[in-house]
């Protein structure tokens, strides 16, 4: 049970950070597609802000608590932080389709340890987010073809 709740962690860690990135290119897109991704980037953060909560209520579930604090997320995420201002959208996107995969592999992970410690309501919430992001991935590729 300890690999699941870890890989929960990672899980919430990964959401977490991508939702501030997401956020982050939300406030600082420009140009002239500024009102159609400004949207879009809000659709998307708004989605994956809704699910830390029921992910972390997943940690408690298991008798575990929950990271409560930034720097115990850091070390549990494996999308990574921007360390300068990105200001192109072809980056935007490409960075958003890098941590996208990042969630969809913590995603498939707790979702085989849940399958393995028979939590079916868990990997019920988790199949859910694997649609969804699957479906976030598709948007993104699809937003950056063609993008100079």
């Amino acid at each position: 049970m300890e690999e699941l709740v870890t890989a929960l962690k990672v899980l919430l860690a990964n959401q977490t950070f991508m939702y501030y990135k997401t956020h982050s290119y939300h406030w600082n897109i420009e140009g002239i597609e500024f009102s159609q991704y400004h949207d879009f980037f809000g659709e998307l953060y708004t989605d994956i802000y809704a699910s830390t909560d029921p992910t972390a209520e997943n940690i408690r579930k298991l008798d575990a608590y929950a990271p409560i604090s930034l720097t115990e997320l850091y070390n549990y995420k494996t999308v990574d932080e921007n360390e300068t201002l990105v200001v192109l959208l072809r980056d935007m996107l490409a960075t958003l389709i890098m941590d996208n995969d990042k969630v969809i592999a913590s995603l498939n992970r707790v979702f085989a340890l849940g399958t393995r410690e028979n939590k079916q309501g868990l990997c019920d919430f988790i199949a859910n987010r694997l649609d969804t992001h699957e479906k976030h991935g598709w948007m993104l590729r699809s937003s950056a073809k063609n993008i100079g």
